[in-house]
This record gives structure tokens, sequence and C-alpha cells, in this order.
């Protein structure tokens, strides 16, 4: 595992793109940062990454949403339903340490998707969100994936935001209780990719500023 770059660091946040990483080493590292940031050895950090194709399964996973799945399948202690992980595909993972008064898991879901919304829209897509569906959507579907988890109020797990993803891959899946046809990507939307590099840097800048 290779971190590429650190790229900076504003308002306590540090951004770390770890490139492709397989889903278990990434998850890992989640464990160990957590308890670092715990423990005041580290500060808020996002880590982010691809990883080759993976299906996880959140506490909230029915089986009737599993559908035929081909690639690993991982039970993760993050909530929500099941969620396909694959190239083309920007994930982020916020460790972050929720300060006392501000202990508010539904509002950390809600800081992810302000954030998402800002990258988006600097890429020239206008996303929105959906009353009682966490995650990021333009008129086309769902652009992003968002389940968390926290242990001694440090949160884990985050995002994913379709970028150039193969969509067909949702088929093996419900993706969050919802029919594969319902997830979109910024290809899709804009009609071409704008690049894993660009969708790299505009959360990282987005999310530096938050």
């Amino acid at each position: 595992m290779e971190s590429r770059a650190a790229t900076g660091e504003a308002a306590g946040l540090e951004v770390v793109d770890l490139g492709r990483i397989d889903y278990l080493a990434a998850w890992e590292l989640q464990l160990r940062s957590v308890e670092e940031r715990a423990d005041r050895r580290r500060g808020d950090t996002l880590f982010l990454c691809e990883h080759p194709p993976v299906i996880t399964c959140g506490r909230g996973t029915r089986p009737a949403n599993l559908l035929a799945p081909d690639v690993p399948v991982h039970e993760i202690e993050r909530g929500g339903d099941v969620t396909y992980h694959g190239p083309g595909q920007l994930v982020g993972y916020p460790i972050r340490l929720l300060p006392p008064g501000g202990r508010d898991l539904h509002a950390h879901l809600r800081w992810i998707e302000e954030r998402l919304l800002a990258a988006v829209a600097a890429l020239g897509v206008t996303g929105h969100r959906r009353p009682g569906l966490t995650g990021v959507w333009a008129p086309e579907g769902k652009l992003a994936s968002i389940g968390i988890a926290v242990r001694r109020w440090v949160t884990y797990h985050g995002f994913a935001l379709n970028v150039e993803t193969d969509l067909a891959a949702f088929r093996a899946i419900r993706p969050c209780g919802l029919d594969a046809s319902a997830m979109t990507s910024l290809a899709k939307v804009l009609g071409a990719s704008p690049g894993m590099p660009a969708a790299r840097e505009a959360v990282a800048r987005a999310f530096r500023v938050a």
C-alpha cells in the first residue's frame, strides 16, 4: 500500500490519496487511523481511493438486495445497505473526531453530502439531496452513496462517488435497496468523464475548505 500524495492540510483536515487499494487493506487502515485519531496521535484525515470490484454489506443490508454477486462480498460495520465499489468510482473515508457538543451522526452525514454537492458543482453537475434518502443525486439518478460508522466518537467509512464507474456492475445488487437503474455517474450526466484526477481534486478541495 502506497500513499501517492498527501495533498495538503487546511481547516485541520489532511487529504491523503491512496490510489487503487484492496478494500480490506483500506478497511484495516481506517481502523488503525480511528484509534490514532481518538488518542490524538493524528488529525482529521480524508482518505481518497479506488477499489478493485467488491460488494460491501452494511448493517442494514437485506438479503434480498444481494442478487447475483460475482465479485468478493464483505460484511462491514457501517450503516446502510449493500453497495458496489469498483474502478472509476472515487471512494472517500473521512476519519473525523466529533467534538463534545457536535456528536451528531446525522449532522455528519449532511456534512458529507454538502461537501460532495460542492465538489460535483465544481465539475459542472448540479446535485441535490432527496428527503429520506442519504446520498447525492442528479436528475438522472444517484451519484454518490454514503454509509458511516463511529468508534470512540471518531467517524469512519464514508462515501462512494460514481465518476466513470461501470454502472452495469450494480445489477448484481439492489444498491441501498434501489433498482440498479437508479444509479448514475458524472460521466453519464456530463456526456463525458471529467477524469479521475479532476474528480479527486474537486473532492479534496471541497473537503479542505469545510
